[in-house]
């Protein structure tokens, strides 16, 4: 009888570290891999952010979906100055402008047509992922949404904003250490995920993760 109750307690003994030890570990696991998945898709957010402020200086506004985004992407060219040549310390002491610089031979500057992808992402960007969620094992996408607002001085301002919550990317690892995260993000009146831009605020197209 004895054994059998030193047994038991040995049991609970371990069962008890084991408890202790998941307490501490499991949330340092969680933030472990959200920082890994978050990583991708922060890359993903700045490109979809350089793609549309190239689609905005070409057409006034953001583009209003993926499908819209990819075409401009694919399809359309933009202005890229090639610079050949820099003033020197001389030219500025002189009080030499750069217009005045190009005119006289001494440096360079060319205007060309480069394809809006080449330019904004680089040749071998694959447009067709730009509104994935990257690193995940079935596919989702990001949310997009434009909108227009007043600026404080009275000008309409478009806006966009695109986002991919926690549920999406970190659906599938602890259910309590996820509400958690989803709590404490509410109770500060933050986006529960990613996010850059918003169509709330005029917030000059900043991500989320820069803010705090």
């Amino acid at each position: 009888m004895k054994i059998v109750l030193r047994i038991l307690l040995v049991a609970a003994i371990a069962a008890l570290v084991y408890m202790c030890v998941e307490s501490v570990m499991s949330p340092i696991r969680f933030d472990a891999e959200k920082e890994n998945r978050e990583k991708p898709i922060v890359e993903r957010l700045i490109d979809i952010r350089d793609a549309q402020i190239g689609f905005r200086n070409m057409h006034g506004v953001y583009a209003g979906s993926f499908t819209e985004l990819e075409k401009f992407l694919n399809e359309e060219k933009i202005p890229f100055l090639s610079k050949e040549g820099e003033l020197t310390e001389e030219h500025l002491k002189q009080g030499l402008t750069e217009k005045e610089a190009v005119k006289k031979g001494i440096i360079k500057r060319d205007t060309t047509w480069v394809l809006a992808k080449d330019t904004l992402l680089g040749a071998g960007y694959n447009v067709a992922e730009i509104g994935k969620v990257p690193g995940l094992k079935e596919s989702s996408s990001f949310v997009l949404d434009t909108a227009t607002m007043s600026s404080p001085s009275g000008y309409t301002v478009p806006v966009f904003e695109c986002s991919v919550s926690y549920e999406t990317y970190l659906g599938d690892l602890d259910r309590q250490l996820l509400f958690n995260l989803n709590d404490r993000q509410e109770k500060l009146k933050r986006f529960c995920g990613l996010k850059v831009g918003s169509v709330t605020e005029i917030n000059n197209n900043a991500g989320n993760w820069e803010q705090f």
